[in-house]
């Protein structure tokens, strides 16, 4: 369950979009990374206190179903699926694109489409494979992690077998100073943050499948809570003492965890992290298509999306839930190439920006339920939100505070409209959905 959770957030957001993060904030990534591993925390336990009470493969849709109505839990329901899908999409083409850059002789959407048959056959075995699968990615993810720190630690101590040395805390402020780019940037930046940390949340949805869900799901949430917080601002501390600011890459294919080892001296680092990208990457699509498949069936059981995708095998997988969003992450693959890179980075961005919308949803489901729960049935509160109520609310603010600062940014009018259309096209969806099934009922009763 620990390394489900891991699988899911460390991702290609850590190890190629943190010089994105860099570059729009300098040294004060820390502070962007940082908030947004608070948020990530407070969040979790948000969840983790909810799927403790009421373990759901449904997980967001059905707190806020429970919580704040039928149309709530329709919203975030389909905003999470569509926001996992778009994670298998650009996960599987990013892995193509790394393939290709080791050899040029490998296709970019073939191979991309190879990745999604692969692991779609693997999730359609049985939820064992999965969660094995997932726990040995996962685990390669962390060692490397691991030896990153420890290796960047000992070469800012001059501790490191090469020439030179990181230039240590002055790194923090040279160039420009600690917030170069002012700080009004780090919160504009806590879209891509929160973006590459979203995942750990499928700790919540896996707990439904557990043996023990209460005590599986309190445990899991409370070890990737920290270790994610250290695994991010950890490395994000290290890149910035070891390499300067200003010349971390940013251009989305180069990682600033290969410049930082290739600092280290050590031989083949771009080749190295080329294939420790791509692990992360596989990891990601495993969990995300394990999480929309759940995600999706649990709604169809409750009627919000068509009926067959309910349907379980008897390995306990939703197969048709989970051959629907293949095929459509295989539309969206298809999308990047036939439209072109700036559609699919708009894509990309309105599901970044559904994260911060999901992450309201969340808070003001865990503030309504922690109130009933109390009033009803305390027992089942095993695991508890630190600070209620005034922690969640400020959570709330937090993200508001983000989508308003990302909202006003320059260039930002396309990312904002095509969240609404989202927002917008499910809430029309849900209307129709209703006034057909209070019709299919009027017929029904007049028929008795």
């Amino acid at each position: 369950m620990t390394m489900i959770g891991l699988g899911g957030v460390i991702s290609a957001g850590l190890f190629v979009s943190s010089g994105k993060v860099i570059a729009d904030t300098g040294p004060a990534a820390l502070v962007a990374y940082a908030l947004g591993g608070l948020i990530v925390i407070l969040v979790m336990r948000m969840l983790g206190e909810m799927a403790a009470a009421r373990p759901s493969a449904g997980s967001f849709a059905d707190y806020a179903r429970t919580a704040l109505g039928p149309r709530a839990g329709f919203l975030v329901g389909w905003c999470y699926w569509l926001f996992a899908i778009v994670a298998v999409a650009f996960e599987g083409v990013a892995g193509a694109k790394l393939l290709h850059s080791l050899s040029g002789a490998v296709p970019v959407l073939p191979t991309a489409v190879a990745l999604l048959a692969a692991l779609t056959a693997a999730n359609l075995v049985s939820v064992r494979l999965f969660g094995e699968t997932e726990f040995w990615l996962a685990s390669a993810k962390v060692v490397v992690i691991v030896a990153f720190l420890g290796a960047g630690a000992l070469y800012v101590l001059g501790l490191w077998p090469s020439d030179g040395a990181g230039a240590g805390l002055a790194a923090l402020t040279g160039h420009g100073g600690f917030a170069p780019k002012g700080w009004g940037a780090v919160l504009t930046a806590l879209v891509t943050v929160l973006f590459s940390y979203f995942g750990a949340e499928i700790v919540t949805i896996a707990a439904a499948e557990s043996a023990e869900p209460a005590k599986e799901v309190a445990r899991a949430t409370l070890r990737v809570v920290w270790r994610v917080l250290i695994f991010y601002v950890g490395s994000v501390l290290v890149i910035l003492l070891i390499v300067p600011w200003n010349r971390v890459p940013a251009n989305g294919t180069d990682s600033p965890f290969a410049t930082a080892i290739a600092r280290l001296g050590v031989p083949g680092a771009a080749t190295l992290m080329t294939w420790v990208i791509l692990v992360a990457v596989v990891s990601v699509m495993n969990a995300a298509l394990y999480a929309a498949s759940r995600v999706l069936c649990a709604m169809a059981a409750r009627g919000d999306a068509p009926a067959a995708a309910a349907q379980v095998r008897a390995s306990g997988v939703p197969g048709p839930a989970l051959l629907g969003g293949s095929v459509l992450a295989l539309a969206l693959m298809a999308a990047a190439f036939a439209a072109g890179d700036d559609a699919f980075d708009l894509l990309i961005n309105t599901a970044g920006l559904l994260v911060l919308l999901l992450y309201v949803f969340v808070a003001l489901s865990q503030l309504r339920l922690r109130r009933r729960m109390e009033a009803e049935s305390p027992e089942l509160l095993r695991l508890r939100m630190w600070g209620f109520p005034w922690l969640s609310r400020v959570v709330v603010a937090l993200l508001v505070l983000a989508f308003a600062a990302v909202a006003s940014s320059a260039g930002a009018l396309p990312v904002v409209g095509a969240v609404a259309a989202a927002v917008g096209g499910t809430l029309v969806a849900y209307e129709f959905r209703s006034r057909r099934k209070e019709a299919a009922e009027a017929v029904h009763v007049n028929r008795l």
